[in-house]
Protein backbone atom coordinates (compact mmCIF):
# COMPACT_ATOMS: atom_id res chain seq x y z
CA UNK A 1 0.00 0.00 0.00
CA UNK A 2 1.34 3.13 -0.99
CA UNK A 3 1.83 5.44 1.95
CA UNK A 4 0.53 9.13 2.42
CA UNK A 5 2.05 11.81 1.85
CA UNK A 6 3.21 13.74 5.03
CA UNK A 7 1.09 16.95 4.64
CA UNK A 8 3.85 20.16 4.47
CA UNK A 9 3.90 23.31 7.31
CA UNK A 10 6.12 26.50 6.60
CA UNK A 11 6.80 27.79 10.50
CA UNK A 12 7.93 31.00 10.37
CA UNK A 13 9.38 31.91 13.56
CA UNK A 14 12.66 33.79 14.75
CA UNK A 15 12.72 32.59 18.29
CA UNK A 16 15.10 29.60 18.23
CA UNK A 17 13.51 27.83 21.40
CA UNK A 18 10.32 27.86 20.63
CA UNK A 19 10.54 27.06 16.61
CA UNK A 20 12.41 24.00 17.67
CA UNK A 21 9.60 23.20 20.15
CA UNK A 22 6.78 23.19 17.92
CA UNK A 23 8.52 21.69 14.69
CA UNK A 24 9.42 18.70 17.00
CA UNK A 25 5.44 18.54 17.88
CA UNK A 26 4.10 19.04 14.63
CA UNK A 27 6.92 16.58 13.48
CA UNK A 28 5.51 13.86 15.97
CA UNK A 29 2.14 14.47 14.61
CA UNK A 30 3.53 13.37 11.05
CA UNK A 31 3.78 16.61 9.53
CA UNK A 32 6.93 17.63 7.37
CA UNK A 33 8.00 20.91 8.50
CA UNK A 34 10.10 23.91 7.03
CA UNK A 35 11.65 26.22 9.10
CA UNK A 36 12.07 29.93 8.41
CA UNK A 37 13.72 32.48 10.67
CA UNK A 38 12.70 35.64 8.86
CA UNK A 39 9.74 37.66 6.66
CA UNK A 40 12.32 37.41 3.68
CA UNK A 41 12.75 33.61 3.92
CA UNK A 42 9.20 32.77 4.61
CA UNK A 43 8.22 34.50 1.48
CA UNK A 44 10.84 32.58 -0.72
CA UNK A 45 10.13 29.36 0.91
CA UNK A 46 6.50 29.51 -0.46
CA UNK A 47 7.68 30.81 -3.77
CA UNK A 48 9.78 27.85 -3.95
CA UNK A 49 7.23 25.13 -2.61
CA UNK A 50 3.68 24.25 -1.76
CA UNK A 51 2.32 23.79 1.73
CA UNK A 52 -1.03 23.26 3.35
CA UNK A 53 -0.29 25.48 6.25
CA UNK A 54 1.94 28.79 7.21
CA UNK A 55 2.90 28.95 10.74
CA UNK A 56 2.88 32.53 11.20
CA UNK A 57 4.75 35.14 13.72
CA UNK A 58 4.19 38.92 13.62
CA UNK A 59 7.39 40.28 14.83
CA UNK A 60 9.68 39.11 12.49
CA UNK A 61 13.06 40.30 11.03
CA UNK A 62 13.67 41.79 7.55
CA UNK A 63 9.61 41.67 6.58
CA UNK A 64 7.21 41.49 9.59
CA UNK A 65 4.32 38.83 9.58
CA UNK A 66 1.63 40.94 8.59
CA UNK A 67 3.24 42.06 5.30
CA UNK A 68 4.29 38.33 4.63
CA UNK A 69 0.44 37.20 5.01
CA UNK A 70 -0.21 40.12 2.80
CA UNK A 71 1.86 38.58 -0.11
CA UNK A 72 1.14 35.32 0.58
CA UNK A 73 -2.43 36.54 -0.28
CA UNK A 74 -1.72 38.72 -3.23
CA UNK A 75 -0.83 34.97 -5.09
CA UNK A 76 -3.02 32.66 -3.12
CA UNK A 77 -5.74 32.84 -1.46
CA UNK A 78 -5.93 29.01 -0.37
CA UNK A 79 -3.19 28.69 1.53
CA UNK A 80 -4.34 28.97 5.03
CA UNK A 81 -2.40 30.97 7.48
CA UNK A 82 -2.07 30.50 11.14
CA UNK A 83 -0.58 33.38 13.19
CA UNK A 84 1.36 32.53 16.25
CA UNK A 85 2.39 35.65 17.87
CA UNK A 86 2.99 38.04 21.18
CA UNK A 87 0.95 40.37 19.77
CA UNK A 88 -2.71 39.89 21.30
CA UNK A 89 -4.32 43.18 21.76
CA UNK A 90 -7.41 42.80 19.92
CA UNK A 91 -6.73 45.63 17.22
CA UNK A 92 -3.61 43.04 16.37
CA UNK A 93 -6.14 39.79 16.01
CA UNK A 94 -8.41 41.86 13.87
CA UNK A 95 -6.03 43.22 11.61
CA UNK A 96 -4.85 39.66 10.85
CA UNK A 97 -7.87 38.37 10.18
CA UNK A 98 -8.96 41.13 7.92
CA UNK A 99 -5.14 40.66 5.93
CA UNK A 100 -6.45 37.53 5.20
CA UNK A 101 -5.26 34.92 7.97
CA UNK A 102 -7.54 32.04 8.32
CA UNK A 103 -6.39 32.01 12.60
CA UNK A 104 -4.61 33.80 15.61
CA UNK A 105 -3.20 32.16 18.40
CA UNK A 106 -1.79 34.21 21.21
CA UNK A 107 1.71 33.80 22.90
CA UNK A 108 2.05 31.91 25.68
CA UNK A 109 -0.56 29.22 24.19
CA UNK A 110 -1.54 25.75 24.97
CA UNK A 111 0.13 23.33 22.65
CA UNK A 112 -2.56 20.70 22.65
CA UNK A 113 -4.58 23.86 21.19
CA UNK A 114 -2.11 24.50 18.61
CA UNK A 115 -1.65 21.27 17.40
CA UNK A 116 -6.12 20.82 17.28
CA UNK A 117 -5.99 24.02 15.40
CA UNK A 118 -2.95 23.03 12.88
CA UNK A 119 -5.12 19.94 12.11
CA UNK A 120 -8.78 21.51 11.32
CA UNK A 121 -6.91 23.95 8.87
CA UNK A 122 -4.78 21.36 7.21
CA UNK A 123 -7.89 19.26 7.11
CA UNK A 124 -9.82 22.21 5.96
CA UNK A 125 -7.23 23.32 3.04
CA UNK A 126 -7.04 19.26 1.64
CA UNK A 127 -10.86 19.47 0.69
CA UNK A 128 -10.64 21.95 -1.67
CA UNK A 129 -10.66 21.18 -5.11
CA UNK A 130 -11.12 24.05 -7.21
CA UNK A 131 -8.77 27.24 -7.94
CA UNK A 132 -8.81 30.49 -5.99
CA UNK A 133 -10.91 33.00 -7.71
CA UNK A 134 -8.46 35.03 -9.57
CA UNK A 135 -10.47 37.69 -12.06
CA UNK A 136 -11.69 41.29 -11.28
CA UNK A 137 -14.11 43.23 -13.62
CA UNK A 138 -14.63 46.90 -13.62
CA UNK A 139 -16.57 49.01 -16.07
CA UNK A 140 -15.80 46.51 -19.09
CA UNK A 141 -12.59 45.76 -18.30
CA UNK A 142 -11.73 42.19 -16.83
CA UNK A 143 -7.98 41.48 -15.12
CA UNK A 144 -7.28 37.30 -14.72
CA UNK A 145 -4.52 37.44 -12.29
CA UNK A 146 -3.39 33.73 -12.65
CA UNK A 147 -3.40 34.08 -16.02
CA UNK A 148 -1.78 37.72 -15.99
CA UNK A 149 -4.22 39.09 -18.77
CA UNK A 150 -6.60 42.13 -19.07
CA UNK A 151 -9.51 42.23 -21.17
CA UNK A 152 -9.71 46.08 -22.35
CA UNK A 153 -12.62 47.26 -24.90
CA UNK A 154 -11.19 48.04 -28.15
CA UNK A 155 -7.58 46.55 -27.48
CA UNK A 156 -8.45 42.91 -26.54
CA UNK A 157 -6.12 40.79 -24.51
CA UNK A 158 -3.50 42.31 -23.15
CA UNK A 159 -0.70 40.14 -21.57
CA UNK A 160 0.72 41.29 -18.04
CA UNK A 161 3.97 40.73 -16.60
CA UNK A 162 4.13 38.78 -13.04
CA UNK A 163 5.01 42.37 -11.15
CA UNK A 164 2.29 44.25 -13.26
CA UNK A 165 -0.51 41.24 -12.29
CA UNK A 166 0.71 41.65 -8.53
CA UNK A 167 0.62 44.92 -8.07
CA UNK A 168 -2.78 45.42 -9.81
CA UNK A 169 -3.99 43.02 -7.69
CA UNK A 170 -2.76 44.80 -3.97
CA UNK A 171 -4.41 47.55 -5.53
CA UNK A 172 -7.94 46.12 -6.38
CA UNK A 173 -7.88 44.44 -2.74
CA UNK A 174 -6.96 48.06 -1.37
CA UNK A 175 -9.64 49.41 -3.59
CA UNK A 176 -10.39 53.11 -2.36
CA UNK A 177 -7.95 53.32 0.15
CA UNK A 178 -3.60 54.68 -0.79
CA UNK A 179 -0.72 52.23 -0.73
CA UNK A 180 2.38 53.69 0.30
CA UNK A 181 5.23 53.34 -1.99
CA UNK A 182 7.35 52.09 0.22
CA UNK A 183 4.61 49.26 1.35
CA UNK A 184 4.09 48.48 -2.49
CA UNK A 185 7.75 47.26 -3.03
CA UNK A 186 7.57 45.50 0.44
CA UNK A 187 4.46 43.21 -0.76
CA UNK A 188 4.89 42.97 -4.74
CA UNK A 189 8.76 42.61 -4.68
CA UNK A 190 8.98 40.82 -1.27
CA UNK A 191 12.30 39.80 -0.88
CA UNK A 192 13.96 40.38 -3.80
CA UNK A 193 15.98 43.81 -4.46
CA UNK A 194 14.08 46.80 -3.85
CA UNK A 195 13.68 48.63 -7.31
CA UNK A 196 13.51 52.23 -7.37
CA UNK A 197 10.18 54.27 -6.51
CA UNK A 198 10.83 55.57 -9.82
CA UNK A 199 9.80 51.83 -10.74
CA UNK A 200 6.49 51.85 -9.36
CA UNK A 201 5.81 55.37 -11.13
CA UNK A 202 6.38 53.62 -14.49
CA UNK A 203 4.15 50.91 -13.48
CA UNK A 204 1.58 53.28 -12.59
CA UNK A 205 1.96 55.17 -16.23
CA UNK A 206 1.74 52.21 -17.91
CA UNK A 207 -1.68 50.62 -16.12
CA UNK A 208 -2.97 54.63 -16.84
CA UNK A 209 -2.14 53.46 -20.44
CA UNK A 210 -4.01 50.48 -20.33
CA UNK A 211 -7.44 50.94 -18.65
CA UNK A 212 -7.98 54.91 -18.59
CA UNK A 213 -9.93 56.34 -21.62
CA UNK A 214 -7.79 59.13 -21.15
CA UNK A 215 -4.34 58.28 -19.37
CA UNK A 216 -3.61 62.50 -18.69
CA UNK A 217 -6.95 62.45 -16.81
CA UNK A 218 -7.24 59.20 -14.56
CA UNK A 219 -10.18 58.08 -13.72
CA UNK A 220 -9.03 54.88 -11.32
CA UNK A 221 -5.60 55.00 -11.05
CA UNK A 222 -4.74 57.84 -8.81
CA UNK A 223 -1.65 59.34 -7.12
CA UNK A 224 -1.41 60.63 -4.29
CA UNK A 225 1.79 62.93 -3.75
CA UNK A 226 4.50 61.93 -1.72
CA UNK A 227 2.76 59.32 -0.40
CA UNK A 228 1.65 56.40 -2.86
CA UNK A 229 -1.31 55.30 -5.21
CA UNK A 230 -4.85 54.23 -4.84
CA UNK A 231 -7.86 52.54 -7.10
CA UNK A 232 -11.30 53.66 -7.68
CA UNK A 233 -13.69 52.93 -9.62
CA UNK A 234 -14.78 55.71 -11.46
CA UNK A 235 -18.45 57.53 -10.36
CA UNK A 236 -20.20 57.99 -13.54
CA UNK A 237 -20.91 61.62 -15.26
CA UNK A 238 -23.58 62.88 -14.50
Amino acid sequence: MEAVAAKRILLVEDEQSLAETVKLNLELEGYHVTLAEDGRAALKAVKQARFNLVILDVMLPEIDGFSVCESIRLVNSELPVLFLTAKNSAADRIHGLKIGADDYLSKPFNLEELLLRVNNLVRRSTRKDGEPLSEYSFDGYRINFSRHEAEVPGKGTINLTKKEAALLRLLVERKNEVVSREHILEIVWGYDIYPSTRTIDNYIVTFRKYFEPDPSRPRYFHSVRGIGYKFSEAVPAG
